[in-house]
């Protein structure tokens, strides 16, 4: 039965234009998008989460408005770059528990991000001077590890499938 979608999802159109068109505005953009969100949200997160541990002071005020609303754009563009990825090789990413890894990770993230913003940032901003608690700098290291995490699981998904098209499955 799975197989069955599997092979459905990766002769669809879309599928197959995402695999298979001869140009760059094809696979290579989607996966540009797909880095461009990671940069966006995880890039935020990280400088915020660095921030919080007080490793550096970037900014008196850390106005979380406008970077709530910079990650929040990256999670869409990784998300629609995300589901085309996934349409393109559907067998390749479902049948690799790497993939479900990073899929955990990214909610881990999610939550570490909401967790920090709810605890630090009620008003949409925090000041240098703003006492942080034990407990959000650990959310905040969690954070950290946790994009890293990400970001490593995302590399290996290109590296670690056993099965790249659905036809390939007993």
């Amino acid at each position: 039965m799975l197989t069955g979608v599997l092979v459905w999802l990766e002769e669809t159109p879309a599928s197959v234009w995402v695999r298979e068109y001869p140009s760059i505005l094809g696979f290579p953009f989607i996966l540009f998008l797909h880095t461009l969100g990671l940069a966006m949200l995880a890039g935020v997160s990280i400088a915020i989460d660095i921030w919080l541990l007080r490793a550096v002071t970037f900014a008196r005020t850390v106005r979380m408005t406008g970077l709530n609303r910079v990650m929040w754009l990256g999670f869409g563009i990784n998300t629609a770059s995300g589901l085309a990825l996934l349409l393109a090789y559907p067998a390749k990413a479902l049948t690799n528990p790497v993939f479900y890894a990073k899929m955990a990770l990214v909610a881990v993230g999610l939550y570490a991000v909401s967790r920090i913003n709810r605890e630090t940032f009620p008003r949409g901003e925090a000041a240098a001077g703003t006492v942080i608690s034990a407990l959000t700098k650990r959310w905040a290291v969690v954070s950290l590890l946790v994009w890293a995490g990400t970001t490593a699981t995302g590399r290996l998904l290109a590296y670690t499938h056993h099965v790249l098209f659905a036809t390939q499955l007993p």
